[in-house]
């Protein structure tokens, strides 16, 4: 069995700041959740068109990779802790601005500097100095299992938060509060939950910071952080990059507004139905570390994710929301087993005095590549015949993105994994 993929049990070996670091992806994944079912239908309802939705989308995605650009590649020099309680900041403050403000240059400046999650998926620094972190606090042969129930945590947190999302907007709407008004709550509770975010950071030990001695290793001639494993982190980066540009036209606010718009599906409703496929998606992640065990890292992430992709092309195409629905459900069931594989990929193959800085750097490529969508996306939803294309879009380039990969990567394991078949 090849180290790190213990065959998808229970995590072994809980640290109080693991447990911590799982807290904290819990907390901010709900908060992401919940605000992305509503986010588009909040900001429609303050009188942006979808054009300017889309440009305010694509704004926010790419000023939250500045920040963890900014973040990350400073983390393991000035310290994680610092860096995730400053990321805490951001977000609160994120959270206030679009709570009571509809000026459109307001928003776009608070959603450029601050940390705000249009897709219910991370976005910011805390991810990848997260993924150092728990690389130092669990060992190396749990790594792909931690990971696999990091993402699953995650997982159940986007979809408790969707679910929560859609039953507190429903029910403030039915006791006469208008739909912008209720929207709002979510806004302002995302920015309590950044506080609250912060609190947790705070609690963090020395443990989660690089070993004594780490530091000096690799430093010189360093770009973002990286020397040593500069070449292969470039890479992976310049392929995540064509991933995350894909996924960016379907982010789970301008999908959960696909359904609004094909099928009139209410914001509740949508709720209940990105709590389903969120859930499925944190259980495949799970699944992952026993296929890893036996595959490899790199054969998991790719020959899971490309049946994934030709359904998520498949959805448009259904006739009735039950079997979009399904096909969703379907999609999701299977589309998140590269998360945990590709984070411990990613933490393996990077020195340990790197780690922070791959893992930013390879965050901020998928971010970049996520901010660049959403924009076009807009244009599409703002034509009743063309909202479907970018499922399209989606598929194919992600598709392609999996073929890249396995060419590339398919021949490179790293130190701890042992499966080389």
């Amino acid at each position: 069995m090849p180290a790190g993929n213990s065959g998808g049990g229970a995590l072994r070996h809980v640290t109080a700041d693991s447990a911590l670091l799982f807290a904290t992806r819990f907390v901010r994944l709900f908060s992401y959740g919940a605000l992305s079912v509503v986010l588009v239908f909040y900001l429609t309802g303050l009188g942006l068109d979808e054009s300017q939705v889309g440009l305010l989308l694509t704004l926010t995605l790419l000023g939250d990779t500045l920040v963890s650009l900014a973040l990350t590649t400073q983390a393991d020099r000035i310290g994680r802790r610092r860096m995730l309680i400053a990321g805490s900041a951001l977000m609160a403050a994120a959270g206030i601005t679009f709570a009571f403000t509809s000026n459109f240059v307001f928003l776009v400046v608070a959603g450029t500097i601050g940390v705000i999650s249009p897709s219910g998926n991370e976005v910011g620094p805390f991810l990848p100095i997260e993924q150092a972190a728990l690389s130092e606090v669990i060992p190396a042969a749990d790594r792909t299992e931690a990971f696999a129930w990091y993402t699953l945590t995650g997982a159940f947190a986007t979809a408790g938060g969707a679910l929560c999302a859609g039953l507190v907007t429903g029910a403030l709407q039915r006791a006469a509060l208008t739909p912008v008004a209720s929207d709002r709550t979510i806004v302002v509770a995302y920015a309590v939950l950044g506080l609250l975010l912060m609190a947790i950071f705070l609690r963090l030990s020395e443990g989660v910071e690089m070993r004594p001695g780490a530091h000096a290793q690799g430093r010189a001639g360093a770009l973002l952080g990286i020397h040593a494993s500069r070449g292969v982190v470039l890479r992976l980066a310049g392929l995540f990059a064509i991933d995350a540009f894909g996924g960016g036209f379907v982010v789970q606010s301008f999908a959960a507004y696909w359904f609004y718009l094909r099928f009139g599906v209410a914001p509740a409703t949508l709720g209940g139905i990105f709590f389903g496929a969120n859930v499925f998606a944190g259980i495949s992640g799970l699944a992952a570390a026993r296929i890893a065990a036996r595959f490899g890292l790199v054969r998991t992430m790719v020959f899971t994710h490309l049946p994934s992709n030709i359904l998520l092309i498949l959805v448009p195409l259904m006739p009735s929301l039950p079997l979009a629905i399904l096909v969703l459900l379907l999609r999701f069931s299977i589309s998140q087993m590269d998360v945990p594989t590709r984070q411990a990929y990613t933490m393996a193959i990077a020195r340990p005095e790197e780690r922070s800085a791959a893992a930013g750097v390879t965050g901020v490529a998928r971010t970049t590549g996520a901010a660049l969508a959403p924009a076009f996306a807009g244009l599409f939803y703002a034509h009743p015949a063309l909202i479907s294309v970018p499922f399209f879009l989606a598929g194919t380039l992600k598709i392609v993105y999996d073929l890249l990969l396995y060419r590339a990567f398919a021949h490179i394991h790293p130190p701890d994994d042992a499966c080389q078949i």
